[in-house]
C-alpha cells in the first residue's frame, strides 16, 4: 500500500528497497490478519480502511530506525503494525470529531458507516493495538506506546479546546502538534532503538529525530489544506477553516497581516466560512504559506541534526532523504 512518498523515497535509496520493501510488505500482511474479527462490521470496515492504504510512513519510520541500528527478527514488524493501527484508531475518531467526510479521496468510514460504528471500531484498533504491544513482550515497548497514546488523547482535547480561539498563540499550536502528531512519529523511531537495546543517547536521539520530522509534518499538512491540490491530498481545501483550526498558515497571516487582513480573517474562522481565494490571496500576500514552509524545513534540519548519533549506513542516509523529502511533499 505505498502511496508515491513512501514509494519514491523507497526508489531513491536502491540499496535498501528490496529490504524495505519486504518489511512493509510483512507489516501490511500482520495489518490485516490482526483487522479480522467475527464481528462483521468490524471487519467490513477494517477491510475499507486498508482498501484506502495510506502513506505507512510511522511504520517506516520504526523500521529504517530499526534497521540503521540491526534490529532483526518479525518483532519489528508487529510493533510497526500497532504502531499504524493507533494511527489510524486516531484518524477514525478525528473523522467523527470534526465532522469529515472526505479522506485520501473516498468517503471517510463515518460518512459511509455512520458515527457510531466509526467510534466503535476506532475503540476495537486501540485496544487490538494493545494486545499486539503486550504480545511483543516488552516492557519499554509498552510503556512507550502507552505514554504515546495518553499523550495523542491530550492533544485531540487541546484542540478541541482551541477551536476559534483568536487568541491562540504559535506556541499553544506547535504543543497540539507536537502532542496529537508528532508524538506517534517520536514513538515510532524511539521503538527502533527500543528494539535495538540501544543506548539511553541513541534512543533519545531517534525519538528527537521522529519528534521533529512529526511536527514538519504536520506543518505540511496544514500548509497543503490552503495550498494543496484535493486531487493529491485525498481531501477538501479548506477544511482547517471551514472546522474553526487556527494552524501556522492563519497564525503567521495574522501577526503579518494589515488589520484590514487581521479583521478578515478574525471574522472568517468566528464563522467558519469565507471566499476561501481572499484567505489565500491573504497568505500569499502575507507570506504566511512560505513561512509555514519554513518552519517545516526548520524542524527537518532538527531531525538531520539528530541522526549524527546513528552510525553512517544506508539506512541513516534514507532517514535523511526523509526528512528533506517531507518538507516539498505536495500530497
Amino acid at each position: 500500500m505505498q502511496t508515491s512518498f513512501t514509494a519514491e523515497l523507497l526508489a531513491s535509496h536502491p540499496s535498501v528497497q528490496p529490504q524495505l520493501s519486504d518489511d512493509l510488505a510483512r507489516v501490511e500482511s500482520i495489518i490485516r490478519a490482526r483487522l479480522e474479527s467475527d464481528v462483521s462490521l468490524i471487519a467490513t470496515i477494517g477491510e475499507y480502511i486498508v482498501a484506502a492504504g495510506g502513506k505507512r510512513v510511522r511504520p517506516l519510520l520504526l523500521l529504517l530506525c530499526a534497521n540503521a541500528l540491526g534490529v532483526r527478527g518479525d518483532v519489528k514488524h508487529e510493533l510497526a503494525a500497532t504502531v499504524e493501527f493507533i494511527h489510524t484508531a486516531t484518524l477514525l475518531h478525528d473523522d467523527v470529531v470534526d465532522e469529515s467526510d472526505l479522506r485520501r479521496g473516498r468517503q471517510t468510514a463515518n460518512a459511509l458507516f455512520g458515527n457510531a460504528a466509526s467510534v466503535l471500531v476506532g475503540d476495537f484498533l486501540y485496544s487490538r493495538a494493545f494486545q499486539m504491544m503486550v504480545s511483543c513482550g516488552s516492557l519499554r515497548a509498552l510503556e512507550v506506546l502507552a505514554d504515546a497514546t495518553n499523550v495523542i488523547a491530550r492533544g485531540e482535547v487541546l484542540q478541541l479546546m482551541n477551536t476559534r480561539d483568536l487568541d491562540l498563540q504559535v506556541e499553544e499550536y506547535l504543543r497540539v502538534v507536537r502532542f496529537k502528531t508528532a508524538k506517534l512519529f517520536e514513538a515510532s523511531s524511539r521503538l527502533g532503538a527500543v528494539l535495538a537495546s540501544a543506548a539511553p543517547a541513541v534512543e533519545e536521539a531517534c525519538a528527537t529525530y521522529g519528534r521533529s520530522v512529526g511536527t514538519a509534518f504536520q506543518l505540511i499538512d496544514d500548509l497543503l489544506d490552503y495550498s494543496g491540490d484535493p486531487a493529491d491530498i485525498g481531501k477538501h481545501v479548506g477544511d482547517d477553516l471551514r472546522e474553526g483550526k487556527l494552524t501556522l498558515p492563519l497564525l503567521a497571516a495574522l501577526q503579518r497581516g494589515s488589520a484590514e487582513d487581521r479583521g478578515f480573517i478574525r471574522a472568517a474562522i468566528e464563522h467558519g466560512e469565507a471566499p476561501l481565494d481572499e484567505v489565500m490571496a491573504i497568505l500569499r500576500r502575507t507570506g504566511a504559506l512560505d513561512a509555514t514552509r519554513e518552519a517545516a524545513r526548520a524542524e527537518a534540519q532538527t531531525a538531520c541534526d539528530a541522526l549524527d548519533a546513528l552510525p553512517g549506513s544506508p539506512y541513516r542516509e534514507a532517514l535523511l532523504n526523509f526528512a528533506v523529502r517531507l518538507v516539498d511533499r505536495s500530497a
